[in-house]
């Protein structure tokens, strides 16, 4: 049940705004998208219709806060089949942008930005690894590259993703 007195009006101006989501009012809800989409034929609670239909009723707490905005493959199958000509997965990511932008981040990408700030890296280089990369007569790297802590901390990247 959708309780609209919870309803941002403004939220689907806000989409329509985002680089990708000028299509979202294009929708009328006919669920070919979501039929073709291999995500949702694994798990039936990824649902880029209703994760669309929830955004033009301005449910904007529900949509930014689902882990299921998360699962789009960005396999266009969405885009191929839609009558209407919208970019479904832009328009997908045009929310997670968004959502970005609030303050809301899946804890996933929240571990992947700590490794980012810690080490420069998504994986962190050992000794072995370092010695391993030497026999095999690559060249020298630096285990950590304080750069990408100091591009993080220019764009408050870590206040941006509290929620």
């Amino acid at each position: 049940m959708i309780d609209l007195k919870k309803a941002d009006i403004n939220f689907k101006w806000e989409i329509t705004r985002q680089e990708g989501g000028e299509g979202l009012l294009k929708c009328f809800g006919c669920s070919d998208c979501s039929a073709s989409c291999p995500v949702r034929y694994l798990d039936d609670r990824y649902n880029p219709r209703k994760i669309i239909r929830l955004t033009l009723l301005g449910m904007k707490a529900e949509v930014l806060s689902s882990p299921f905005l998360w699962l789009c493959a960005h396999c266009h199958a969405c885009t191929e089949r839609c009558p209407q000509g919208i970019r479904v997965a832009e328009v997908i990511n045009a929310i997670k942008n968004y959502a970005v932008q609030q303050g809301y981040c899946p804890e996933g990408l929240k571990v992947q930005l700590n490794l980012l700030n810690n080490s420069g890296r998504l994986y962190e280089l050992e000794d072995f690894d370092l010695r391993k990369r030497q026999r095999m007569g690559l060249p020298e790297i630096a285990k950590k590259i304080p750069d990408v802590a100091r591009i993080f901390q220019f764009t408050k990247i870590f206040e941006r993703t509290a929620k």
